[in-house]
């Protein structure tokens, strides 16, 4: 199947706890991040075949993006919507193009969790992830962390959000699901994380 590793790579994000990961697509001289997204919490799958949500954004603007479902046999979208975003010219053999640009796709697909990513790809992930959340994306300024009432659960994107952002914070609160990350969209706001902790232990 033409994106086969897909399904691997889905798998490797469930068990390593993450709902998003990027990796880099090259298509005709232009760079694209593409955000991997698991359906959890408001990501919500409208194909019922979907595997995952495909988040294409360009490498120079990030803003010019677009999303699609897809699973390991190909992506879920109209051709036409695929051809305006990356710039396939209609021709007779469209279908032979459109098959030869997925599984160009299909081969930079990891089949785990790329370690290693860009600045650019952690600013777009921790943006897709402040959204999913219903936060504000520039909200990267992390102040405390907070007890939930009631027993409350951070959310899936808060918890990933902070890995990216504040991993040596995040593993010391790990293993409690209750506390949850607070961040401001001002950089004076910002705390390191030997304040966060002694403000939380009073």
């Amino acid at each position: 199947m033409l994106l086969s590793n897909l399904k691997e790579l889905k798998d490797d994000m469930v068990n390593k706890d993450w709902t998003i990961c990027s990796f880099i697509f090259r298509y005709k001289g232009m760079q694209y991040i593409v955000l991997v997204k698991r359906f959890v919490g408001t990501e919500q799958r409208v194909n019922e075949y979907a595997l995952v949500k495909l988040h294409f954004m360009k490498y120079n603007n990030i803003n010019d993006d677009m999303q699609v479902e897809a699973n390991s046999s190909s992506l879920i979208i109209e051709a036409k919507k695929l051809r305006e975003y990356f710039g396939i010219e209609y021709t007779d053999n469209l279908g032979d193009i459109l098959q030869q640009f997925t599984e160009r796709l299909g081969n930079v697909i990891p089949k785990n969790v790329p370690e290693c990513i860009s600045d650019i790809e952690r600013i777009a992930m921790v943006r897709s992830l402040s959204r999913s959340d219903s936060e504000d994306p520039n909200k990267i300024y992390c102040n405390k962390v907070k007890r939930n009432s009631n027993g409350g659960r951070r959310s899936v994107f808060n918890a990933d959000k902070t890995k990216l952002l504040r991993a040596p914070l995040f593993e010391y609160f790990r293993n409690e699901p209750n506390i949850s990350f607070c961040y401001y969209a001002d950089p004076a706001m910002e705390n390191d994380d030997a304040t966060i902790l002694r403000n939380f232990s009073k």
